[in-house]
């Protein structure tokens, strides 16, 4: 069967696993928008509003191994469809979690969800590359990298119009209302949530059914042979151990940040909403955007190890400004850092595999399970603010940074051969 062939075949398929690309980017950001409604609803200190990531990361750590390990008994159609019925009941989950008024509850929905995004991302990336014509994976590749930084925008904006409200936490205002008017206050941004994940889990549902009937590359069964020894070999990867460990701090500074941006903008800012400083979320996200396709383009003139680091240094200073200086000034530093986040996720990945040959599955999956640092370290973040401030918190990624920083220097020493079409988070 000819290339062409080939990818019209599997054009539906394609189209699909895309859009994977965009539901699980809106996902992750929907996060930021809920610690900023649940501090609200529910009274909690920062380090209770860090559960959120927790919960859901917690989710990514726990199933990332086992959706690997299904996608290689099972096929990728088998996987996908798991992750889309799992990501659907979870936000299916919000309805009843908001009926009861119950933080638990929600906290149980984002987990379910992030155990349907383990088996999405755990095969959403190496099946672009096996849709279709080979000569054209990189290309396929690349659709679906440019739908992650749209669906995060998304997620942010469905958050900014659908959930949160305009009206500025003032704890003395509220303390002053009558029983009854605090109740109905709270109760309201609790239901704020409700329909917008109803939707979400409706529309997600559809994507499951879709998947189900779309027809994917065949299931081969000799893909199995060996599966359970290589998740031991990818130990024996000194540069995979090292970028799994960078990746926790990564994905720790990124989830850190953006959680904790529309209480560092309204910290920062005396008197701004929450609705208000979500623009400074918005525009972090769209700049985080830019920087893909920048870093990109400057990868074709600057070796990814050295763009990393540079990357890294100016991410770490720019962290730095916003914990140490603070103000407006320290606003538009953490907004700005965003920029040079940009690449890191994917590059960290990519030269962590490197060379890893028939065991690139196995050691994607130990790096995917590493994203629970995006659970232990904002909820570091969140008992340092607590005790000193945001600002201080913001030190956190700042120190995160320098982690990359290392990593990329020893990349760059010991690098050979090409480095492998990167990854997208």
């Amino acid at each position: 069967m000819s290339g062409t062939t080939a990818d019209r075949k599997y054009v539906p398929a394609i189209v699909l696993t895309v859009a994977l690309f965009f539901l699980w980017g809106m996902a992750n950001n929907l996060n930021d928008i809920l610690i900023a409604q649940f501090k609200k609803a529910f009274t909690l200190t920062d380090f209770q509003t860090s559960f959120v990531q927790q919960a859901f990361y917690m989710g990514y750590f726990l199933l990332a191994v086992p959706a690997a390990l299904v996608t290689r008994a099972k096929g990728y159609k088998t996987a996908i469809v798991t992750g889309l019925v799992l990501y659907a009941a979870g936000a299916l989950l919000f309805y009843p979690a908001a009926h009861y008024g119950e933080y638990l509850y929600f906290l149980a929905a984002l987990f379910v969800i992030a155990c349907g995004l383990a088996f999405l991302e755990t095969s959403a990336n190496p099946l672009m590359t096996e849709l279709g014509d080979p000569t054209t994976a990189a290309k396929r590749l690349n659709w679906a990298q440019a739908a992650n930084p749209v669906g995060t925008v998304a997620g942010v904006l469905i958050g900014k119009y659908f959930i949160l409200s305009a009206i500025v936490h003032d704890e003395n205002a509220v303390a002053a209302m009558s029983p009854a008017a605090r109740e109905a206050f709270y109760r309201s941004e609790v239901v704020a949530v409700q329909t917008p994940y109803l939707v979400i889990g409706l529309v997600v549902l559809l994507f499951a059914v879709a998947a189900a009937v779309i027809r994917f590359p065949e299931h081969r069964a000799e893909e199995t042979v060996g599966a359970p020894s290589r998740f031991v070999d990818v130990f024996r990867h000194p540069r995979l151990i090292f970028a799994t460990v960078t990746q926790f701090f990564y994905v720790g500074a990124q989830v850190g940040i953006w959680s904790y941006t529309i209480r560092y903008a309204q910290a920062n800012v005396p008197g701004m909403a929450e609705h208000d400083a979500a623009d400074y979320l918005f525009a972090s996200l769209v700049l985080f955007g830019i920087g893909r396709f920048a870093g990109t383009a400057l990868m074709g003139k600057i070796a990814p190890p050295r763009l990393l680091a540079i990357f890294a240094v100016v991410s770490a200073l720019l962290a730095a400004v916003a914990g140490l200086v603070g103000g407006q000034i320290g606003l538009y530093a953490l907004v700005l850092a965003s920029l040079f986040m940009s690449i890191q996720f994917p590059t960290i990945f990519a030269l962590g595999m490197d060379g890893l040959g028939p065991l690139r599955r196995a050691g994607a999956s130990l790096i995917i399970m590493a994203i629970i640092g995006g659970a232990v370290l904002t909820g570091l973040m969140g008992h340092i603010s607590d005790l000193a401030g945001i600002d201080t918190a913001m030190l956190v990624p700042a120190v995160c940074f320098l982690v990359v920083l290392a990593f990329a220097v020893k990349a760059g020493r010991t690098l050979s051969g090409d480095v492998v079409q990167p990854t997208i988070h």
